[in-house]
């Protein structure tokens, strides 16, 4: 997170902290004006700057640094690591879309486990199925999960759901250690982007989904995952290598993807199984949302859920040219850098 601006001072946001990173005048010569910017370096000669109006939060955790930020245009933002995870004003369209495709075109998922997901919005999103017995979310920071439920009131209900089992822990070694007991049928993967030297890169790789993510899966099981910027100009970062890795383990993959305003480019998500994905129309799709799902989707309905399927030329080819498989001996990393690597390089 960086500042944009003239001068450097005490903000008076009411974060109770000198804040000279974030904080800078603006505006006009003599305006008196105090503001923020939010600024995330998306590539190297690309920058994405909104305006802040508070902080309500920032600490580093044993993984990750933590920021909290009420924006003008996005209300509430999580970011972690320099990298906005998650807006208040367009969260719905990310964790509909990360959700409630896998849930529906399973035929009746039960048993849902998700890696990651600390904020408690896709756990929220999961809930709403009235299939669902068991919700069981693990996420490696406790201090993320432990803020978010005291400072997000949109999934109060979320975190106090007995439905919901929370589980602080890498997500791979809770999987690792699960091989006696019953599988799961939808996984999840809200994972933070992988980032050089944050703390989720490796369960982007074809022996982690090989080894230890698919042995979890019930028979007619779906993993989904978020899977990064699927843009025209960012997709092959690590959008089309996950499906392409995908594609290595699974016999059924299905990409898809949709625009996320507080992101600054189209998002990518990817389903896989090795059971083939029904075919549904939007009207079927409105149907089994109205009979499963409990309360109104803000985003997603039959005719959005085939138009995020239907990805434009340039992608579709991006996918089906792709020969990277993600590994662990050859990571590929979005741009930026995570906590461990920042600090090494000060």
């Amino acid at each position: 997170m960086a500042a944009v601006g003239d001068t450097g001072g005490m903000c008076d946001c009411q974060c109770e902290q000198r804040c000279e990173s974030v904080c800078k005048r603006g505006g006009p010569a003599g305006s008196g004006r105090v503001r923020m910017w939010f600024e995330e370096e998306i590539e190297e000669n690309l920058r994405w700057v909104f305006g802040v109006t508070n902080i309500l939060h920032t600490g580093v955790s044993e993984f990750q640094d933590i920021e909290l930020l009420e924006s003008g245009p996005f209300g509430k933002v999580l970011v972690l690591d320099g990298k906005l995870q998650s807006a208040e004003a367009d969260e719905f369209v990310y964790h509909e879309s990360l959700v409630h495709p896998a849930l529906l075109y399973h035929p009746q998922p039960k048993r849902v486990f998700i890696m990651g997901g600390g904020e408690g919005s896709t756990a929220r999103e999961c809930l709403k199925h009235s299939s669902v017995e068991t919700l069981e979310m693990c996420d490696i920071d406790k201090e993320v999960v432990e803020f978010c439920r005291r400072h997000l009131t949109i999934n109060r209900d979320t975190f106090a759901s007995p439905r919901l089992k929370l589980i602080i822990n890498d997500a791979l070694e809770e999987l690792r250690s699960r091989t006696d007991e019953e599988g799961y049928d939808v996984i999840i993967g809200d994972l933070a982007d992988p980032v050089d030297g944050g703390p989720c890169y490796k369960l982007y790789t074809e022996s982690f989904y090989t080894t230890l993510l698919k042995p979890r899966l019930n028979p007619g099981g779906i993993l989904v995952t978020q899977a990064g910027p699927a843009g025209i100009l960012s997709a092959r970062e690590v959008y089309t290598p996950i499906y392409n890795t995908l594609r290595q383990v699974f016999k059924y993959v299905v990409p898809y993807a949709a625009h996320v305003p507080s992101y600054a480019d189209t998002w990518g998500w990817i389903m896989a199984s090795d059971t083939p994905f029904p075919e549904m129309a939007a009207a079927d799709v409105d149907t089994r949302i109205q009979q499963r799902v409990d309360g109104e989707l803000r985003f997603l309905d039959g005719s959005t859920m085939l138009a995020v399927a239907s990805l434009n030329k340039h992608l579709r080819n991006l996918c089906a040219m792709e020969t990277t498989v993600y590994t662990e001996d050859s990571p590929l990393f979005i741009h930026g850098l995570g906590t461990q690597q920042t600090h090494e390089k000060k």
